[in-house]
């Protein structure tokens, strides 16, 4: 017996269902099962207009989910490859920049727990956390209150 095909939108109730997704993240899994006389794009919309698809729920949630691990540069430039721009953007951005650094110092601790002993130490412990997207300036104050830490 062959397997009934699932309608583009059960698909995206199915897709949603299981997690925030961004319109385009959406609308790219939607393409691959789209069929000739489907219109992904007003499914797209109708499924805004219901209020099961959110741009700002979706920014939420990714911010939710990488914000313990990762820096606001980092987080930033994957809510613009999901399509995320504009004011939703400069709201989010706005957001991340108060902890960032208690989140670099989070993030500092977790992986090295004692502070660099030399210079070669600081650099590798400084490319870590420039390499999970955190500024210049939050990570020099997670280092100096690593540094602050050990000397109480």
């Amino acid at each position: 017996m062959a397997k009934l095909q699932m309608s583009l939108k059960a698909r995206a109730l199915k897709y949603l269902s299981a997690r925030e997704h961004s319109r385009l993240e959406l609308g790219r899994k939607l393409a691959r099962y789209a069929q000739e006389g489907d219109d992904v794009e007003a499914l797209l919309d109708a499924l805004e207009a219901a209020k099961f698809l959110s741009q700002s729920r979706f920014s939420e949630s990714l911010i939710n989910r990488r914000a313990a691990r990762f820096g606001n540069s980092r987080i930033l430039s994957e809510l613009q490859a999901h399509g995320i721009d504009g004011d939703a953007l400069q709201d989010v951005k706005s957001g991340l920049l108060d902890d960032e650094a208690s989140r670099a110092c989070e993030v500092w601790r977790k992986k090295f727990r004692s502070p660099p002993v030399d210079a070669a130490e600081r650099a590798k412990q400084m490319r870590f956390l420039q390499q999970r997207g955190f500024s210049s300036s939050a990570i020099r104050a997670a280092l100096s209150a690593a540094v602050d830490a050990d000397d109480a």
